[in-house]
Order: structure tokens, then sequence, then C-alpha cells
């Protein structure tokens, strides 16, 4: 009998499999298609400080072997998700939820987490640093690591919880911004978020997306991914959770190969709402194939030799 269990800044999970923030909603719409409560955990919607209503539409495009989405971080805001949406959420998962949390300040980051800390619900806080800083000029504050940092202590400073910062690969040196995020004090890291794309509509001679640019998702990015988490697994000693262009269980062990601890599926639950479930029950097999006993054995197997 294989297992299957991984541990997470001290918090154990029956597997390594993670739905991505924006891709599995709040859990409870997919709980009437299957028990959710076989996942390992999963990563709720980004959740901002403000209500948000989105980008305009368009805002998802097809591409060959992936997606572009500039959904834009539509969500309730902080207090609705605290009031409405974790009380659903309860009702159908038992385990410990990742909260996503996303924001346009530095005070925006700290503020939604210290609301959301007193959530017993949530067992670890995942910072999406892919936003503009909107006091920075528009930068984003994944692709600078001053900034990274100083995110990472504003979290810190208010919350026990384990924080994961969700990284950017748009940056010329992913490693850099890594390990400013683990001096800050940062649990562990998440990546990779969405490349830069776009698509232009041949017939309008325009660019498809209302945004003009999206976050490019799906299987065409897990050479990056896989890089990248390879990359980081060297230059940190944190837990990495990976991610990008995972669709099946044995991506899910190249990704823990790599460095990852944890990995998270994203694209494929929009094309597949049964791609979690999936991995999950094809795990022992793909295990007992490549003969590995235990998954937590074989995190960072790449780097051996």
């Amino acid at each position: 009998m294989v297992n299957t269990k991984v541990t997470l800044s001290g918090i154990e999970l029956d597997n390594p499999i993670i739905p991505a923030s924006g891709t599995f909603g709040f859990g409870y719409e997919f709980a009437h298609l299957y028990d959710i409560n076989m996942l390992g955990t999963f990563s709720f919607k980004g959740t901002t400080k403000d209500a948000r209503f989105g980008n305009p539409t368009p805002r998802i495009a097809e591409t060959p072997c992936g997606m572009l989405n500039s959904v834009g971080l539509q969500n309730p805001g902080v207090e609705k998700v605290i009031s409405e949406e974790l009380p659903k959420l309860k009702q159908v998962f038992k385990k410990k939820v990742m909260a996503n949390v996303s924001g346009f300040a530095v005070e925006d980051y700290a503020y939604t987490c210290e609301k959301l800390d007193s959530e017993d619900q949530i067992g670890w806080f995942e910072v999406n640093i892919s936003c503009p800083n909107v006091h920075g000029g528009g930068l984003a504050f994944g692709t600078s690591a001053k900034n990274a940092e100083a995110v990472t202590k504003a979290v810190k400073k208010v919350t026990n919880k384990p924080v994961y910062i969700k990284l950017s690969p748009n940056v010329t040196d992913i490693t850099e911004i890594a390990k400013a995020c683990e001096a800050a004090g940062a649990d562990g890291v998440s990546l990779i978020n969405t490349l830069l794309g776009m698509r232009i509509d041949l017939k309008t001679k325009k660019p498809i997306l209302a945004n003009k640019m999206g976050g490019f998702s799906g299987p065409a990015i897990k050479p990056v991914a896989l890089r990248m988490i390879y990359q980081v697994y060297d230059a940190v000693k944190i837990p990495i959770i990976g991610m990008g262009g995972v669709s099946t269980a044995e991506d899910v062990i190249e990704m823990m190969l790599a460095g990852a601890t944890a990995v998270q599926v994203g694209a494929a639950n929009l094309v597949e709402p049964f791609a979690c479930k999936n991995i999950i029950e094809d795990l022992p097999r793909v295990m007992e194939k490549y003969k590995i006993n235990n998954l937590s054995d074989i995190i960072g197997g790449a780097h051996n030799g």
C-alpha cells in the first residue's frame, strides 16, 4: 500500500493535490459533483479588502495547449467571504483550507489577512504578489524583491498561521524573489503564477481580451514551471507548492521531483471539473508504476546525484 500523505508547514495532507485559487471558487460549487474532502486542501478564490467586479469582458481566451484570463480578481471582498462564503464552505469541507489573498498596497494585504486570521478553518495564507502596486507606479509586487519582502513582513506581523507567497514567473530571476520572501519570514512559496500573454483576433485585428493582455496557463507552461521550481528548491530552505500546467498524476510526480511538497491544479479544473478527483484516484497506480512507496520521500529527488 502506497502512502500519499505529505506535510505542509506542520499540517498533514492526505495527498498533495490542491485546486488552485481562481479555478475552484469557494469549494462548495464543486461539492455537488464529488466529495471534496478527498482533496489535500484547496486554495479559495483570491480575496481582496474590498469587493471587486473584475475586468471588462471578454476576459477569457483559448490558446493551443492553454488559456488566457484577465478576470481581474473578481470577488465579494473579505467581509462577505467571512460572513457568507466560509459558512457555506464549512458545511461541505471539514479540512483546513488555504486562503488566497491579493491587494494593491501593502496595507491591503495586511488588512485582509488580519481579518481572516481568526477564522479557524483557514490553515494557511497564500499571498498573491502578482498584483500591481498602485503606490509604486503599477509594477507588480512580485517583480521586485524589495516589494515582495515588504508584503511578506506586513502579513507575518498580523498572523501566526503559515504564509506562502505566490510568486510571479514574469521576472528575470525568480530565485531572487524567493530568497527575499524567505528572509522576510515566509513559511513557503507557491509557484508559478500565470505568464503574461495575449491573443489577437484576425478578423477585428485587435487583442481578443478587453484588457489586451492576460495570464497564460495550461499544459504549455509546465516546462517553465518545472524549471523555476527546480531553481527555487536549490535557492531556499522553505517548502514549495508547485503549479503550472498540471493535469495528470504523472505531472504531480514530476513537480515533486523538481522540489514541490504539494501541487496545485489550475486550468485543468476549468476543462474537466473532476480533474483533481481523477488525479488523486490515479496517484497510487502511478506511484506503484515508478516504485514510489511514500510520496514525501521524492520531494526534490531530481536534485540527487
